[in-house]
């Protein structure tokens, strides 16, 4: 009965365009008072809101999301594209690999797959359709390749499946992120190589030395912030909460050198980052919420017994989860989907002896899918409204992007040694 009422009523208030936040508190009110009387589930999910977010590893996710705003108008997306092309441009189908590089790299420093598409796509999307790539073909290679910036870290879902999962290793997932990440940028390098093949797209003049040398050095001091970052915690250093601050003060400085933005341009800044925070948080807090609920009702043990009872073969568990999450992430958004299904999976894998940090980059990369998909694909509504297009136009050569997508999965899944092989070399 919990379970059913927890499901429909979600499912009613999402149709009925309840604002996603607001649909997952509701449905774990109706839920919990089925357990208790009106006040009393009241009191409870009132509290297990706000003590949710009283948490130090989530001060990091307001500090990387205020970073990203500050890349994102401090003049970084612009060089490191410039870096891109220097380094890829002169390949066929050169625009869409610069487009797939610059959004790995933008994405990794901003930890937004949003800002990473918002961002590449705004300079990008004329180039491409200058020098004769369609629309459509840029707005689904933008779209698709923004999301690997979500696990090559730093990346602020980590961060929230390391809280939902119960203390993993953010350093350990952080560093499990990079060869997940670069695969599925490959990989769809490889379709666009293809794709532009087969549509005759041109092939950009190969790049001198000299100038592949000078792009280098104006990008790299973008570049040196993961360094900055991911070694601070990996060495030891600090926290991701204090990589974080780091990162904000870094971007400050860096955007102030390359004189990008101005004192006067710093309020619009984190005006803009504060209502990004906002909606994240509530996100959180909510999903917080419904994730005691189903907790308390023993939901997860009991989808761990169903999913054990229908078979002990790893492979064949593993399978479901995916289709699961796959599905899942079409209908909800990311953050919510980790907070809520975190605690029903990990259980089940961690049973059939699946590592936890592995677990989180299978979790990543299928809700990555879902951000380019309809309804609720977030990145696909940026991107497509970034080049002013239609998403019924892009679905076509979405299709063997999402393919590429799904290969990296389907070996992610198959081969954790992808997953944890830098996370054991450095000791995590």
């Amino acid at each position: 009965m919990e379970v059913t009422v927890l499901v429909l009523s979600f499912i009613i208030l999402i149709a009925l365009r309840v604002p996603v936040a607001w649909s997952i508190g509701i449905s774990a009110l109706l839920t919990i008072l089925l357990s208790m009387q009106t006040l009393p589930a009241l009191t409870t999910i009132s509290q297990r809101v706000v003590t949710g977010l009283d948490s130090f590893s989530l001060l990091a996710i307001p500090f990387f999301i205020l970073a990203g705003h500050i890349m994102n108008s401090g003049g970084i997306a612009k060089r490191l594209i410039e870096f891109a092309k220097a380094l890829v441009g002169s390949l066929p189908g050169g625009l869409a690999h610069v487009n797939i590089v610059s959004a790995m790299l933008f994405g990794a420093i901003a930890g937004s797959a949003g800002a990473a598409a918002a961002a590449i796509g705004s300079f990008m999307s004329d180039q491409m359709e200058k020098e004769g790539y369609s629309k459509e073909f840029g707005v689904a290679v933008n779209v698709t390749s923004a999301t690997t910036g979500l696990v090559i870290p730093p990346s602020n879902i980590f961060i929230v499946y390391s809280l939902a999962s119960g203390g993993v290793s953010i350093g350990a997932l952080f560093l499990a992120g990079y060869i997940p990440g670069i695969l599925t940028g490959l990989l769809l390098m490889i379709v666009a190589y293809i794709w532009a093949k087969k549509k005759g797209y041109p092939t950009g003049n190969k790049t001198s030395f000299k100038i592949l040398v000078k792009t280098c050095l104006s990008a790299l001091p973008s570049l040196f912030l993961l360094i900055v970052v991911i070694g601070g915690i990996v060495a030891g250093i600090f926290t991701a909460t204090e990589a974080s601050s780091v990162a904000v003060l870094y971007c400050l400085v860096l955007a102030f050198i390359y004189k990008e933005i101005s004192i006067y341009n710093l309020k619009s800044i984190f005006v803009a980052a504060s209502e990004t925070i906002a909606i994240v948080m509530m996100l959180i807090a909510m999903s917080i919420a419904m994730s005691w609920v189903m907790s308390y009702e023993n939901i997860p043990q009991d989808v761990t017994n169903a999913l054990l009872s229908i078979s002990d073969n790893k492979v064949l568990v593993l399978i479901i989860i995916n289709l699961t999450l796959l599905f899942v992430g079409i209908f909800m958004d990311m953050t919510p989907a980790v907070l809520i299904f975190t605690p029903i999976f990990l259980p089940v894998t961690t049973a059939l002896g699946i590592d936890p940090v592995h677990f989180g980059i299978i979790m990543v990369l299928n809700l990555c899918i879902g951000l380019c998909t309809p309804p609720v694909g977030a990145v696909l509504f940026i991107g497509v409204g970034v080049a002013k297009t239609s998403i019924q136009k892009v679905i076509k050569p979405l299709l063997p992007l999402f393919i590429a997508m799904l290969v990296a999965l389907m070996l992610v899944s198959l081969f954790p040694q992808l997953s944890l092989w830098l996370p054991r070399f450095f000791g995590f």
